[in-house]
């Protein structure tokens, strides 16, 4: 069975309609990159999958099983989730943001040492930046304690929620490399919202179109680029979704 699937999932707020009968498998171990306009549909999409929103209709399938919104605390334990600005605790240290939940798992120290360790080696952290505060690290250091914080775990299927539009150009091309790095080095179901069409191409292996709360494409990106490989990256989002309309 999928880490992670919707199943004719729809979401309203008021008289919106945020997603109309969504149905999406994300492939095991890859990255789905999921993209589309602003307001069509892809954060409320991840935030169901967590359990942050509950769908009006529909089933989100998590490990298999329907997600039970009254244990969400032990499946949140197997999933990692890093969003926009990074989402750190400001009164606590980089060092304490990322080991928190591993705590408040009972993990214990040496475990959490180790860890710790083995993520610096992914992120390219230096072990001093962990007693500093959010406040005292630049954008693309709290993004990667951001990062480190939500693999901590170990989880079997991560989510991230445009963990990199807030990130300068430069900044934000080391980070995706180290991304390639860290899911190259730990293989996990992930799923990258995101509204850069270069960003998908570069770190996704499977690619979700959205549009106006639908899915308007789901593709293999090795064969997205055998058959658009010459188009630019926003040109090509623009024909995937005009493509898709009726």
């Amino acid at each position: 069975m999928p880490a992670l699937s919707v199943e004719s999932v729809s979401k309203r707020y008021g008289t919106d309609t945020a997603l109309d009968a969504v149905s999406v498998t994300f492939p095991e171990n890859l990255v789905t990159a999921v993209i589309g306009p602003s307001g069509c549909g892809k954060s409320t999409l991840l935030k169901l999958c967590n359990g942050l929103v509950r769908p009006d209709r529909g089933t989100v399938r998590v490990f298999g099983r329907p997600l039970d919104y009254r244990h969400l605390a032990a499946t949140r334990r197997r999933l990692g989730y890093a969003v926009q600005g990074n989402g750190l605790f400001p009164h606590l240290s980089a060092g304490d943001n990322i080991t928190l939940l591993a705590r408040l798992a009972g993990w214990d120290e040496a475990d959490i040492a180790a860890r710790v360790q083995e993520l610096l080696q992914l992120s390219h952290l230096q072990p001093a930046q962990l007693a500093q505060y959010p406040h005292e690290l630049s954008g693309g250091q709290q993004q990667r304690v951001g990062l480190c914080r939500a693999m901590m775990l170990r989880p079997e299927v991560l989510l991230l929620d445009e963990p990199f539009a807030a990130i300068d150009p430069i900044t934000r091309a080391d980070i995706h490399q180290q991304m390639l790095q860290l899911h190259a080095a730990e293989p996990v179901t992930t799923v990258l919202v995101t509204h850069d069409m270069r960003e998908a191409l570069l770190l996704a292996d499977h690619l979700v179109i959205m549009g106006d709360g639908r899915v308007a494409g789901s593709h293999d990106k090795a064969a997205l680029l055998a058959r658009h490989g010459d188009a630019e990256p926003e040109a090509l989002l623009h024909t995937l979704l005009q493509e898709a309309s009726p």
